[in-house]
């Protein structure tokens, strides 16, 4: 009995990637339904902007099933994830982003009577102002949970170094967040 297209392990709708365009299509559905939200987080955490983030998903999964082949080295979340790092390395290298002054202070004076969302705003910004190479580290390590093995391969780099980027970047946001909390836990003493 044949199993259904959406049991198909990851290689096996790869190999389906050949001549037939409607196969094809059959299984690239499946693969996009598979990985559409892990891809999506990965480039909304990386971009820190909606409509930009929308874009180099979409662009991720064209390119995704332009070039994948039915002999696909490494996994196809890996595939996919390596596309939308070079996608977004691209843009940013591109728009060079830059972080207003402002914000960067109301980072670091914000109000001491903040709620958890702000709090969360807090960190988000702090984590925009991370260089790209440490912010995608600990985005693959803490948000999608990925070891640093695969951060390694995706980013083409050691996994001490991978290991390093990670370290690197939870401390320089421990910097950018510490005067806030200091000031918080000065007037939670008083």
């Amino acid at each position: 009995m044949r199993k259904t297209i959406s049991k198909y392990s990851d290689n096996e709708l790869i190999v389906l990637f050949g001549d037939d365009k409607s196969v094809k299509d059959e299984a690239f559905k499946v693969l996009y339904a598979r990985y559409a939200p892990k891809v999506h987080a990965y480039c909304l955490r990386v971009l820190q902007n909606h409509e930009d983030a929308e874009d180099i998903f979409q662009e991720t999964f064209v390119r995704f099933y332009n070039k994948a082949q039915p002999v696909l080295k490494g996994s196809v979340p890996g595939f996919l994830i390596t596309i939308a790092r070079n996608l977004c390395l691209n843009y940013k290298r591109d728009k060079k982003a830059t972080v207003p002054f402002e914000d960067y202070l109301y980072v670091l004076n914000a109000d001491s009577s903040i709620e958890r969302s702000e709090t969360m705003k807090l960190i988000k910004a702090s984590l925009d102002l991370l260089d790209f190479e440490l912010r995608e580290v600990l985005v693959l390590r803490l948000y999608d949970g990925l070891q640093y093995q695969e951060i390694s391969e995706i980013c083409g780099i050691s996994v001490a170094n991978a290991r390093k980027r990670a370290f690197r970047a939870k401390q320089k946001i421990k910097e950018i967040l510490r005067p806030h909390f200091d000031e918080l836990h000065k007037n939670i003493e008083n």
